[in-house]
């Protein structure tokens, strides 16, 4: 926490505030699993669940490489589970009609749309002009926990699970797309509720 840990700061509250303003506009909340982090990774499962918990599309998408090992230590995914699910190709029509005109929630908002447009590169799609906004609570998250990165000059980020353990939520970290999404919505919904 900051240095003043009893105290609200300004800061603080305007992440409070900003989340409220978040969730009045009912926003769907995105997660997804991948086959790791660089330019080489795709989305391995997707998931998406709307402002009142409700999911809207979890799938598993088969890729086009195997699965690395180190990937499927961190969520539990292998060959053999996405052996007979969607291509991205054939699930992005599905995903895009859910997107379109909504505001949508995403914890590390920057590495999630960037594995949404490098798994279209992969398969030669074209990323179209977005028709959804996306915003980040894992950023929302940092600027209300108050720990400053002097390094980056920033509000310095935290996990998921980080974050869930704060609010005392009784949902882990799986690594699982739609758990992920859920203790997504439910730290943004805690923020929103906090009070000064």
């Amino acid at each position: 926490m900051s240095d003043l840990p009893n105290e609200w700061t300004e800061t603080r509250k305007q992440a409070v505030v900003l989340a409220r303003q978040r969730l009045a506009a009912q926003p769907i909340f995105l997660d997804t699993e991948t086959t790791g982090v660089r330019s080489t990774a795709e989305i391995i499962e997707i998931s998406l669940i709307d402002h009142t918990g409700e999911v809207l599309l979890d799938s598993l998408v088969r890729p086009r490489l195997p699965i690395p090992v180190a990937a499927t230590q961190v969520h539990g995914i292998h060959d053999a589970m996405v052996a007979t699910a969607p291509t991205w190709p054939e699930l992005w029509p599905q995903v895009q009609a859910l997107l379109a005109e909504r505001t949508v929630g995403i914890y590390n908002v920057d590495f999630d749309l960037r594995l949404l447009k490098q798994t279209h590169q992969h398969y030669g799609l074209l990323w179209p002009d977005p028709t959804f906004h996306s915003f980040c609570i894992m950023q929302l998250y940092a600027q209300f926990y108050g720990e400053w990165d002097i390094h980056r000059n920033i509000w310095r980020w935290q996990s998921l699970e980080k974050a869930g353990h704060r609010f005392n939520i009784p949902l882990r970290n799986s690594h699982r797309a739609k758990d992920d999404a859920i203790l997504a919505r439910s730290v943004l919904h805690e923020i929103a509720k906090t009070e000064w």
